[in-house]
This record gives structure tokens, sequence and C-alpha cells, in this order.
């Protein structure tokens, strides 16, 4: 035999033999685990352990006794549950906790017997070597858990309650809020059986959710309401007022709204105090005003005359905000806040700065024979033009420095021209001064924009030296009827008027820019007789008694014209005309009272 022969056999040899050693070793072994199946059949292996305890040899009856009395957790523990400073105590078989001993019995005895041979043998093996621990077979009913939380919700629940305010008459009442609180069962459920996976003792914070108020105190509000309704909210402004708001008014317009930022605004409703300001605004609002001056012909200076007035009007949303930032500071006496306008010259105004060096025109009417009454109108009227300053490029409107012509305005009743008659009504004489004005104007070179003649002719107006003569008038009826003209120069134009017995002298002060004036003598056509005089009977006359209350003039129509050259260059060319009623003479008697032959007596009641 070969050596290669030889040393297969050996191997083949070999490997028989450890073949053979290894099936002896597993038939040892299968072996003593059937010798172990059959020494502790019916019984828990040796090595398996639970709840500390070894359970090797022991019956199940005997298993679930030993681990009856070693597991008592569910009686015995404890659970500590607590919600802020409340707490409760409960076992955890209160809670639904127990433990199945039946199946851990089962379990302990079925150890090492579930599988094939070599896995039981490799069981067994691990038993021997290390034991084998059945943990504890926890049971947690989360119904009975549930049924237990719910009972404590009872107590920790609660709703959300928003602080209110309220208003009793005058008297503020405060309301608190409350948080709401709701016990979270599920979350507090999952807690409990993390402590109850563990079978130990538990302190437990429950899981509460908690619903906060929108407002939860009031007691700030509560104090600004009562300040605002302590006392009367009193408004002011410069010149004006005050206004006071009552604290019974001011209740109802106080409002308790949700702000932006979470709590409560206590304010007064802003239509409510818009309704009691925009009355108000009317007689608050203020034009600006020029200052007024006169010149000084000696040192060529304006002298200050009146002050400047700074115009205003009310301005609601400001003095709206001003109320409520005020009020919620507790303050009860507020300024009204208003858009300023300046006027265009102040006070500090200078000659040289409005180019005021200089007459440019001057011009005298007269009044002889006018009754108190007419020449108090004639000085309340022109005064209205004293010290006034014209814009270069502005137009004055005459009606609307007079404004409104009345008793409260310091005007007296006394002849006036109305429709076809003379009679007695409030500012007789003012067309003096409207007369005087359009000639100042006239003789000045300005531009005439609107002007009105009487209706018949007015000897007051032809009175003095160098008086032109008919048709040199002009009438003003606020507010139908008005005189105006334009300052058409670069320069400011100063108006002063004096009153001197039965004189009106008026003043044009600027600076001449060289304009000539050329004023034709008055063409008179057209005459038409005046009517003969009418008499009517006046029972307030004594008998006897004769007044004459109307005079005659004859009509006619009187035309002139106005040349005004700049540096030989046409500026202006005015063709003015008159067209004069016939007027008739009427006179007043007393009843009774015995009449000239021949004259018209008006005879209609």
């Amino acid at each position: 035999m070969s050596t290669q022969s030889q040393r297969l056999s050996i191997g083949q040899a070999l490997a028989i033999t450890g073949l053979a050693a290894a099936l002896a070793v597993i038939a040892t072994l299968s072996l003593a685990g059937l010798g172990s199946r059959l020494v502790f059949a019916g019984r828990v292996l040796p090595g398996v352990q639970a709840a500390g305890m070894d359970l090797g040899g022991l019956s199940r009856l005997e298993v679930e006794s030993a681990l009856s009395r070693a597991l008592t957790y569910p009686q015995t523990g404890t659970i500590l549950l607590r919600d802020h400073g409340s707490h409760w105590i409960a076992r955890p078989s209160d809670l639904g906790v127990a433990i199945d001993i039946s199946l851990m019995s089962e379990q302990a005895v079925a150890s090492g017997r579930g599988g094939g041979v070599f896995h039981n043998l490799s069981d067994q093996v691990a038993a021997w070597n290390e034991g084998i621990q059945l943990a504890p077979l926890v049971i947690f009913d989360q119904r009975v858990a549930a049924g237990y939380l719910g009972e404590l919700a009872a107590q920790i629940d609660r709703p959300t309650v928003e602080a209110g305010l309220s208003l009793n008459g005058l008297e503020v009442e405060a309301r608190p809020g409350q948080v709401g609180r709701r016990l979270d069962v599920p979350a507090t459920l999952s807690a409990l059986q993390v402590a109850f996976e563990q079978l130990h003792d538990a302190q437990l914070e429950l899981v509460v959710e908690e619903h906060p108020p929108q407002v939860l105190e009031v007691g700030e509000q509560a104090a600004l309401a009562a300040q605002i309704l302590s006392q009367p909210l009193t408004l002011t402004a410069e010149g004006s007022g005050p206004w006071a708001i009552e604290p019974e008014t001011l209740a109802g317009m106080l409002r308790v709204e949700l702000g932006s930022g979470g709590g409560y605004e206590v304010r007064l409703d802003p239509g409510s105090l818009a309704a009691f300001l925009e009355p108000l605004a009317p007689e608050l609002e203020r034009d600006p005003q020029n200052a007024r001056f006169i010149f000084n012909d000696d040192s060529r200076q304006l002298d200050l005359l009146q002050e400047a007035v700074i115009g205003r009007t009310l301005d609601l949303e400001a003095s709206l905000q001003a109320i409520q930032q005020a009020t919620a500071a507790g303050q009860h006496a507020i300024p009204l806040v208003f858009l300023l306008e300046p006027p265009a010259v102040g006070s500090e105004a200078t000659a040289a700065e409005l180019g005021i060096r200089e007459a440019v025109s001057v011009v005298s009417t007269y009044f002889a024979g006018s009754s108190p009454e007419r020449i108090r109108n004639i000085a309340t009227a022109s005064a209205a033009f004293h010290g006034l300053l014209i814009a270069p490029g502005e137009t004055l409107s005459m009606a609307d420095v007079l404004g409104d012509i009345s008793l409260d305005k310091g005007y007296a009743e006394a002849l006036i021209i109305y429709g076809d008659r003379t009679i007695k009504g409030v500012g007789g004489g003012v067309c003096q001064v409207s007369t005087t004005f359009f000639r100042t104007a006239l003789y000045g070179g300005f531009e005439i924009v609107e002007r009105h003649p009487h209706a018949y002719r007015v000897g007051y107006y032809e009175q003095g030296r160098g008086s032109p003569g008919p048709g040199f008038d002009a009438t003003v009826f606020v507010p139908l009827v008005d005189f105006k003209f334009t300052n058409d120069t670069p320069y400011w134009l100063l108006s002063e008027t004096y009153v001197y017995g039965n004189q009106l002298l008026w003043k044009f002060y600027s600076t001449s820019d060289g304009r000539q004036v050329q004023v034709s003598a008055a063409q008179v056509s057209d005459i038409i007789e005046a009517p003969k005089p009418l008499y009517k009977e006046n029972p307030d006359l004594a008998e006897g008694e004769i007044k004459q209350v109307d005079f005659e003039a004859d009509g006619m129509d009187v035309v002139f014209t106005r040349t005004v050259t700049l540096n030989g260059q046409p500026l202006h060319h005015d063709t003015f005309k008159t067209h004069y009623l016939p007027w008739q003479a009427i006179f007043e008697y007393g009843p009774g009272t015995q009449l000239p032959e021949g004259v018209i007596v008006d005879d209609k009641p």
C-alpha cells in the first residue's frame, strides 16, 4: 500500500473517530435532557427565577402561591398624585393595576420545554449556568384608572371665566377672571404606565391643562373708569369755552373694549365725543388775520395797530386722541387741538418788507346833515377798513370785510334805500363808506372788479368842494350787492380811514409804481324830472305835524371814463355808467292835519 493511501486511511479514521465522539456527546446531552424532563415533569426546570425567587422544582400551583406572596405591589404599592397644593394617595389596584400570576406560572413551567430537543437543551444549559428571569406580567386596565381620574377631575376641573367691568349708575363694578383647568386623563395615564411597569411607588404630578382667560384682572381698568367718572370732564380752548361734560353723560360714553394687547381698554366712545365736539367746531374756527398798522408820516414806518391773529380749525381726530390720552392719565381739564394757519403778515412786519412808503390815493367825502345814527354807521363800517392790508394781486370784497351788518355789530337804524323807497333800516350810511372806498380805488388807478350805483341821486355824495358830481357813487347791500377791486401792484396796500365831524377821509399807502390816472367829467343825459311830493298819514305823528321822510331827485343817465397808464402803456380803461331813477319826495303827517291844496295824498291803508 502506498504512502498516500496510508495517509488517506489515517485521515478517514480520525474523522470517523471525531464524529463518533460528537455523537456520543449529543447522545449524552439528550439523555441528560430527557432525564431532566422525566425528573421535573410538571415542575419548573432548575434555574428559572421570578420576583427574586428560584422557582426550580416547583409545581404550577406552588409557583402561583409563591408569586402571590411575593408580588403584592398592586395592593401594597403607593401612588401619590399631586396637583399644586392638593394630593391624593391611591393603590395601584385602585388604578386598574394587577399581576397575571396564572400566566406567569404557566410561563415558569413552560420554560425550557417549548422547542425541539436541541433548543430545549440550550435553554436548560443557560438556565443552569445563568438562570432565566421571568418578568412580572403587569396588567393595567386604563378604564379603571380613567374612572378614578374622572373623580379627581370633578375636583380639579374648572371653567375659564373672563374678567368683566360694568356700571351701576356711576358705580364701577369689577368681576375678576378665572383660569380654566382640565385634567388631561390620557397624558396622566401614559405617565402612570411607566411607573406601573417598574412596580415602583411613585409621586406623580397630574397633567392638568390650564386655559387662561383673555383678561384675568381688571382692577387697574376699574380704577381708571372710576377716576374718569369722579368729576366733570372740562374741554378748553383759547378764547372760548370751557365746556363741561358731566359724569352722568360720561357714564353713557364710557366703553370697555378688548384691546390688541389682550387686556381691556377703558375709553370714551369716539362717536359720542365727536357728536359733542362737532357743533363746537364752527364757533372755534378762526381765520388768520394780518396784523393791522397805520403809516407814521413822520418816521415813515409802520405803527402796530392790532396784533396778527393765527388762524385755527378744530382738529377733530387729534382732539379725540388727546381726550383719550388725557383721561387715561387721570386728567379732567383737556385743551382741544387745532390746525393752525399763520397769517401772511405778522405783527413784526416792517414798511420796507411790505413795500409801503407813501400815500398813493387820498379821498374825502362829506355827510353834513346826517343823523347821529347815520354818522354812527359810517364810523362803524369805515373802522372795519382802518389798518387793513391788501396783498399784491388780492381782490378785496367789501362785503367780506364788513360781514354781518346788524345791531349786534354796533350798527344803528337809519334811512336806507330799499326797493323804490327810502326807509328806516339797520346800517343806513354804509353806502357813504362804499362810495368813499370806490373813489379811493378809482383815483388810485386800481382795477375795479365790481361796482353798483345807487338807484337815485343821493345829495350826501355830492357835498364839498371838488365833488366830482353825480355818478361817482357805489352801493353795498350785504351779501347781495358788493364792491370789489384788485390791488394790481407788486406792493402791499395799507388802508386807513378817519371820521372828522362830517367828513370821511380814506387813505391808501403803498409804493407808487408810476401809474397815471385820468378821470373824465361826468356826462349827464336823459334827465327826468322828479314826481310831485307824496303825503302819507302816520298815526304816530301828532295833528298838524308834517315830517319829510324821502327827498326828491331827478332821474338821469350819467357816464364817465377812467384811463390808467403805466410807463406810457394803457393799463385800464373803464367806462362807468349810472342810471338814476326819478325819486319822489315823501312827507308824513299826523291824523287831522290840514294839508296844502293840490298835494298828492296816498290813501292806501
